[in-house]
């Protein structure tokens, strides 16, 4: 995921589920870190993704692939829906 620019893509940041329980950050270096549970800090999983379009395929450390898809600003993941994380003001 390289866009030859400073700015970064508009999918980059943090993406939870509706209950917080998953917690998905991609960051702009083309990799991501996702958690579960109570504890933010705690990785469940890390890897690398690459966005084509709406579509995003996922690598984690291990070597096992995924993919999944952004539609009209949600993201479908592994049968899980991410919505981006409101910033606190």
């Amino acid at each position: 995921m390289k866009n030859g620019n400073a700015d970064p893509h508009p999918y980059v940041g943090m993406w939870v589920t509706r209950d917080g329980y998953v917690r998905q950050e991609l960051l702009p270096n083309g990799r991501y870190d996702e958690a579960r549970g109570n504890r933010k800090s705690k990785s469940a999983y890390q890897g690398s993704y690459a966005l084509e379009g709406d579509h995003i395929e996922y690598v984690d450390d291990t070597g096992f692939m995924a993919d999944g898809d952004f539609r009209d600003g949600v993201l479908y993941h592994g049968g899980m829906i991410f919505y981006r994380e409101k910033k606190e003001s």
